[in-house]
């Protein structure tokens, strides 16, 4: 397996090299010292494994592979490498693979290796299982959506809704195991709802997915579960009638 490493230390990198002369199936081909340079390394030599370090001179290591989620169309796993554990929860977000605190132990560093070793297995003996699978269901039911790790497959009704953040301009879609998914930066309302006739848009930042609707309360829309804590979903007037038409009412 190939691996890349991106931290501003010399002496990290250094560290982090001694540490994988112990795994002669991992190969370093490749470091760098800031996300620019680090960009490059990835998209020219497609590690397999990436370290990478968060606080980074030009940007951090998070906003590095937002910057890279859609261009990432290979298995490559991500292993935050840092001094800093406010970074976790968004580590998590990013779908990390895992998360390495400065400095580590031995045995810290051979147990996420090891973990490493044992994900690429599994991955490797279910995509067989994976791509039959997939091929049962009509490809509409289906979002092939990239991530930093690949691609994940999600079927319509495992959506419950799509919000749009404005901060990262793009849409993100709420899963009933609790996850939430970023789509394409240039995926407009208009391919979502193109995707389902369940998808309907209740407003300009939010769709949901009809199958979970469960009551419509002045502008409140309620969801069943798993869905049913979210409280935020409005419909504004430009859309209500659309969202009224769907029904029959008696």
């Amino acid at each position: 397996y190939t691996v890349a490493v991106i931290d501003d230390e010399p002496v990290c990198i250094q560290n982090l090299r001694q540490s994988l002369t112990d795994f002669p199936d991992l190969k370093v081909v490749g470091e760098a010292q800031t996300a620019k340079n680090g960009k490059k390394l990835i998209l020219q030599e497609k590690p397999d494994l990436l370290f990478l370090d968060v606080e980074l001179p030009d940007i951090d290591g998070l906003e590095l592979l937002q910057d890279l989620q859609y261009r990432i169309t290979w298995p490559m796993q991500v292993i935050f490498y840092t001094s800093y554990q406010k970074y976790w929860l968004d580590a998590l977000r990013q779908s990390a693979f895992d998360y390495l605190l400065k400095p580590y132990s031995p045995k810290e560093f051979s147990l996420i290796i090891r973990r490493f070793f044992e994900h690429t297995a599994k991955q490797k003996n279910s995509q067989p299982f994976d791509r039959e699978f997939s091929e049962l269901l009509p490809a509409h039911q289906i979002f092939l959506v990239p991530d930093i790790t690949g691609y994940q497959l999600i079927r319509i009704n495992q959506i419950g809704f799509f919000s749009y953040i404005h901060a990262q301009r793009q849409w993100n879609a709420a899963l009933s195991d609790g996850k939430q998914v970023l789509l394409r930066r240039n995926t407009k309302a208009g391919d979502i709802l193109k995707a389902s006739s369940s998808f309907i848009q209740i407003n300009q930042q939010q769709i949901i997915n009809l199958n979970y609707l469960c009551t419509i309360r002045g502008k409140n829309c309620r969801l069943i579960p798993p869905f049913e804590k979210e409280e935020n979903l409005c419909v504004s007037r430009n859309f209500l009638k659309n969202l009224q038409d769907k029904f029959y009412q008696i």
